[in-house]
């Protein structure tokens, strides 16, 4: 249930009230901080073309969900990233090209640490295993444009 200290953006795109948040004191504080980098972060992907976008989002909407309702609502809320981040709690779906991103961004960053910056062949396998897993559950989520296409008519 929204309050009426809702933005009135918010209250138009029927922005769901997030769960309790049950940080206090410096994990608070810390979620906060994490939740703005991750926003940063995510800003800086709409125009950095290996840097996605939507993994921030949803770290960061993950963050201000335990630690603040009104940075929770407002994320929700904008008009550039709220529908990303209710289209993964509503389908558990991401766009195509979001996906494709994140996936060169992984295989990109984690690719050139294990050949260039590990030594050791146990932390090179570890880390191209995780990286692998990672860009296989990516590969694997449903596309917001399949789901999309699928969606009874009104």
């Amino acid at each position: 249930m929204l309050t009426e200290t809702t933005p009135p953006d918010a209250q138009d795109r029927d922005v769901p009230e997030p769960p309790d948040p049950i940080a206090a004191g410096p994990l608070r504080a810390l979620l906060l901080v994490l939740g703005f980098a991750c926003v940063g972060l995510a800003t800086l992907g709409v125009f950095l073309p290996l840097l996605p976008t939507t993994p921030f989002l949803l770290l960061a909407a993950g963050c201000f969900a335990k630690s603040s309702h009104r940075f929770y609502r407002a994320l929700l809320g904008n008009r550039v990233f709220g529908p990303l981040i209710r289209d993964w709690r509503a389908h558990r779906a991401i766009p195509f090209r979001a996906k494709l991103l994140a996936i060169a961004a992984i295989v990109l960053v984690m690719g050139s640490t294990a050949l260039f910056a590990l030594q050791h062949p146990l932390a090179r396998g570890v880390l191209v295993a995780f990286g692998a897993g990672l860009c296989t559950w990516l590969w694997r989520l449903p596309n917001r444009e399949e789901i999309a296409s699928e969606a009874p008519l009104a």
